[in-house]
Order: structure tokens, then C-alpha cells, then sequence
């Protein structure tokens, strides 16, 4: 394991939230929120690479590539990758949060995901396997600083898969629509 999480301030975490958790009691629609994500071309000009830009990243943009099985190079970060990782951050973070609710203390923690695809339907060299990854599965090392009891280390668990927000989207999907815009006219230079 690599980070470590014991000098973080005990009660960060419902300090920051419960006051959170009181406005959304009171105004429901305060709770919505929106992330976004874009992929740009970037410098290249081959389909196998691009670059993302995040929001809140001071405008910098990070390269990723595509994977070998589909005839990428495999050089950078691909798609799945990024959902790997997503996912990863996303259920160390709420581990931890978590955690500091039920008062146990942490030393470490790191989260590896796996995704398993079969790239046939992608390829549409078998339209019958579905396109997409067919299994995940979520590695979690955790190191206690003092014993944890077994009913407080379920519930850790149990909390943090039930409010992890990428792993509850990928359990069951999600609706996603695309709206293509499309203009047929050369940019003028």
C-alpha cells in the first residue's frame, strides 16, 4: 500500500457533511449536481489518440490512447483505463469518508479495479458478445490503526459500496443519451 491516511483530522468528514446533509433535508434540489468530461483531438491526428480535458484542472489536458486489442497502441491511458480508475478513486474516497463517520481509523488504504472485456462486438467481428466490459471486480487493502470490531468493519463496507456514486452508476447502468451536432462546413481560416 502506498498512501497513508492517519494524519487526517478525525472528524473532517462530518464536520464538512452535516451541514450538507441538513441544506439538502431542507432543499432537495440543492443535492443535484454535474460533472462533465471532454476528449478534444489534440495534437495528433491519428484515431487511436486524443486528449481529455477535465473541468477543474487549470486548463491542463492529459493524453490517452486506445487499447492494443482494438488497434490502438496501448501507450497511454485508455478508456477503460479511466473507468478503472474512476471507480478506484471514487471507492477509496468514500472508504475513507465512511470511515470517518463510524470513528475508525485508518493507517492505509488502496483500491485496484480490474475490467474484463471481450472486444469481438466491438470489432463486430461477433455481433452477438455485447460490447462493453462483462465483469469488475474492486481489490480494497485496508490497514486499521487500532482494531476494528467485525460488526464495524461490515458496515464500513457495506456504507461504502451503497455510497459509492461510479460503482451504484456501473451496477446498474445508466441512461445515456447523444445528441450529435453536426456541422458540414470546413472551419474558415
Amino acid at each position: 500500500m502506498k498512501a497513508s491516511t492517519a494524519n487526517i483530522e478525525p472528524r473532517l468528514v462530518p464536520t464538512r457533511q452535516k451541514p450538507l446533509q441538513q441544506r439538502y433535508r431542507k432543499d432537495p434540489d440543492a443535492a443535484w449536481i454535474q460533472d462533465e468530461g471532454r476528449a478534444v483531438i489534440g495534437d495528433g491526428a491519428d484515431p487511436f489518440h486524443g486528449e481529455l480535458e477535465p473541468p477543474n484542472n487549470a486548463g491542463k489536458r492529459w493524453s490517452f490512447g486506445i487499447h492494443e486489442a482494438v488497434g490502438g497502441y496501448h501507450d497511454a491511458p485508455n478508456p477503460g483505463d479511466l473507468l478503472c480508475t474512476s471507480l478506484a478513486a471514487c471507492l477509496l474516497s468514500t472508504t475513507r469518508m465512511i470511515a470517518q463517520w463510524l470513528d475508525i481509523e485508518l493507517a492505509d488504504i488502496e483500491v485496484a479495479v480490474v475490467a474484463k472485456c471481450d472486444v469481438r462486438g466491438s470489432l463486430m467481428v461477433d455481433m452477438s458478445v455485447p460490447v462493453g466490459f462483462q465483469s469488475m471486480e474492486c481489490n480494497v487493502w485496508l490497514q486499521f490503526a487500532t482494531h476494528t470490531d467485525e460488526s464495524r468493519l461490515k458496515s464500513l463496507m457495506t456504507y461504502a459500496e451503497a455510497c459509492c456514486v461510479v460503482m451504484q452508476t456501473i451496477r446498474p447502468g445508466v441512461d445515456v443519451k447523444t445528441l450529435w451536432h453536426v456541422d458540414q462546413e470546413a472551419p474558415h481560416e
